[in-house]
C-alpha cells in the first residue's frame, strides 16, 4: 500500500496529540492546586503529613491495602450516607501525597476519613492485629505480623501492649505490642481525614439554588 505509511504516521500522531492534550489539561486544571491559607487562622490545609504518619503511607503501600479500599468519597454517591466523610472528596485533598491510593475497589470500607472515624488508635492496632475481634467472619486478613508477642518485661506490661478479648490473648506472661511498622500505619490512618472545607470548593458543589437557570 503506497500511502501505508503516511496513514500510519498521521494515526499515530494524532493518538499522541489526543494523549498530550489530556495530559496537559489535567495538569492545567489539577497540576497548579496549592495549599489554601485560612483567613481566620492563616493556618494551610491540607496539612502536610508528619514524618511518622508519611513512613506508614509506604506500609500501607507495601501491603496492598489499595487492593480492598479507595480513598475517595464520590459525589452524588452513598457514600457522605455510609458516614465515610462529611462532604465528597476534592482534588486539593490529594496534593500532600507523594503517591495517592485512590484504590481499585471496595471490598472494604473506604478509608479517606478513617481517621476522623475511629480517632483511637487502640481500636485500629486491634483491627490490625485480629479484625475477627469486631466482625466475626470478615475476609479482612489479620496482619499479626505487624505485631510482637514477647514475654512481660519487668513483671509489668508495656503502655504500647494490645488489650485483647480472652480468644485472642497470648498465653500467660505473654503480650502484643506493635511493632514500628504497625506504628507508623496506625499514624498514617489517624491522618486521613478531610475535615477542612475550602470555600472555592464548597461554593462549586452547593446545589443550584431553585429558579436558577433554565
Amino acid at each position: 500500500m503506497k500511502n501505508g505509511l503516511n496513514i500510519f504516521l498521521g494515526v499515530l500522531s494524532a493518538m499522541l496529540l489526543s494523549w498530550a492534550c489530556l495530559l496537559y489539561g489535567a495538569h492545567r486544571q489539577f497540576g497548579g492546586l496549592t495549599q489554601h491559607k485560612d483567613a481566620a487562622d492563616e493556618s494551610l490545609n491540607p496539612a502536610v503529613m508528619p514524618g511518622l504518619a508519611n513512613q506508614g503511607r509506604m506500609v500501607y503501600q507495601d501491603l496492598g491495602c489499595v487492593s480492598c479500599h479507595t480513598q475517595q468519597v464520590r459525589h452524588n454517591s452513598p457514600d457522605l450516607a455510609r458516614k465515610w466523610g462529611d462532604r465528597e472528596s476534592y482534588p486539593r485533598d490529594y496534593i500532600r501525597d507523594v503517591t495517592v491510593h485512590l484504590g481499585n475497589s471496595r471490598i472494604g470500607p473506604d478509608l479517606r476519613n478513617v481517621g476522623a472515624r475511629s480517632p483511637d488508635a487502640a481500636y485500629l492496632y486491634k483491627l490490625l492485629y485480629a479484625p475477627q475481634i469486631f466482625a466475626p467472619g470478615t475476609n479482612k486478613p489479620a496482619y499479626d505480623f505487624l505485631f510482637t508477642v514477647r514475654p512481660v518485661q519487668g513483671g509489668a506490661a508495656s503502655p504500647k501492649a494490645l488489650q485483647l478479648p480472652s480468644k485472642f490473648a497470648p498465653p500467660a506472661g505473654h503480650e502484643v505490642v506493635p511493632t514500628p511498622r504497625a506504628e507508623a500505619l496506625v499514624a498514617y490512618l489517624m491522618n486521613l481525614k478531610d475535615t477542612y472545607d475550602y470555600p472555592v470548593e464548597k461554593s462549586r458543589n452547593e446545589p443550584a439554588k431553585k429558579g436558577a437557570g433554565h
